[in-house]
């Protein structure tokens, strides 16, 4: 099955290790490329998150950890809300990359399809605890609202992908109503994805949202 991915980890000045950045002289040190300097931004903005109670993330407190002007953000992003974009554009890219794959596996029933989206959608959350945060929307309270209108959208086309995979499943079971029983059992787990991605940020990370999941899915189908 497909492995969930977390955010790369950004180098430090130029790309440069960052025990070597520190031993370069100032004036030789280069400065990061555009993309480097942006995915350094949404790194950091995804572990500022990651902080157990954290308050809204403002980017003035964004380029305090970067020790950088709230101006030099705005030449990489327009606004914040582009920055939650960005984290939200790594969500949808990383999570429906490993969909593709799994739906794609013609050797795997629909039941096995469908158990194998929710685990590496909870497993993407237990690996980016910040993005959970974006996920399920903590983290978009006073945000623009096309945000949360995104991550709806997001967890949308996980229901979809799951109402797929289980409706042939159903009528090769004999199912009376299988587009029927697929609609209702694919929101029935896309809820009880999304109630352990909220679970998780609510309890400080405490609890992952892969806790007893084999035994949780074998109750679930």
């Amino acid at each position: 099955m497909p492995q969930a991915a977390a955010l790369p980890t950004a180098t430090s000045e130029g790309g440069e290790d960052a025990s070597a950045a520190a031993a370069a002289p100032r004036e030789q040190r280069k400065r990061p490329k555009p993309g480097e300097r942006r995915l350094q931004i949404l790194q950091t903005l995804a572990t500022m998150l990651e902080q157990p109670g954290a308050e809204r993330v403002t980017t003035a407190a964004l380029a305090g950890r970067l020790q950088v002007s709230e101006a030099a953000l705005y030449r990489h992003f327009a606004s914040k809300a582009q920055m939650f974009e960005g984290l939200i554009e790594f969500i949808e890219q990383s999570v429906f990359q490993l969909v593709a794959a799994i739906t794609a596996d013609e050797a795997a029933s629909g039941t096995q399809r469908a158990r194998s989206i929710l685990t590496v959608l909870l497993q993407f959350g237990e690996k980016n605890p910040g993005m959970v945060r974006v996920m399920v929307g903590d983290a978009l309270v006073l945000e623009h609202e096309r945000l949360q209108d995104r991550m709806n959208q997001f967890f949308d086309r996980i229901e979809s992908a799951l109402r797929q995979c289980l409706r042939p499943a159903l009528a090769a079971d004999g199912a009376a109503m299988p587009t029927v029983d697929a609609n209702v059992q694919a929101s029935v787990l896309t809820a009880f994805a999304i109630g352990r991605l909220q679970r998780f940020a609510r309890s400080g990370f405490r609890r992952p949202p892969t806790e007893q999941l084999e035994a949780s899915l074998q109750r679930l189908f």
